[in-house]
């Protein structure tokens, strides 16, 4: 049994098994190595990819439910230039090891579109479901918040 789904903005096709964690699928099966496996349990947000819009830990989730999905990964967010959030990250220096960096960056670009994110406290909500132990998360906010617009 073959899952189909939108990746990045081109349709893919995976042959694996359809219990395969869509993490594995991503990295093994179709190359995309931006989402890392930090936990395998849901809990540090490194594997974060956006399935129809919304963030999701694809270590928790089964290729099968990715079935005429569109999925986008950290790799999908810059096209010619950096998305927004990532050049935030750059000037704010919020990544520094790499590994929840994509998860981070997934996170923000899913707040960019809620209109209810409007302080720091709501950013640091919306990015709760990441876990980082090398930046203490203030650069890491600061960055979504420019580019979010949030103001103190």
């Amino acid at each position: 049994m073959s899952t189909r789904f939108e990746l990045n903005g081109k349709e893919m096709v995976s042959n694996a098994p359809p219990m395969t964690r869509l993490l594995d699928v991503l990295r093994e099966e179709l190359g995309f190595t931006g989402s890392k496996e930090g936990c395998g349990e849901g809990e540090c947000g490194a594997c974060s990819v956006l399935l129809d819009g919304r963030s999701v830990c694809a270590c928790l989730v089964p290729v099968c439910q990715a079935e005429g999905c569109e999925v986008v990964s950290v790799e999908g967010l810059a096209d010619d230039r950096l998305h927004p959030i990532q050049e935030a990250f750059l000037t704010h220096g919020a990544a520094q090891c790499g590994i929840c960096t994509p998860g981070f960056l997934i996170m923000a670009a899913e707040l960019l579109g809620r209109e209810e994110v409007v302080t720091r406290a709501d950013l640091r909500a919306g990015l709760a479901g990441n876990l980082c132990r090398c930046t203490g998360y203030q650069k890491i906010v600061d960055a979504v918040a420019e580019v979010v617009g949030v103001v103190d």
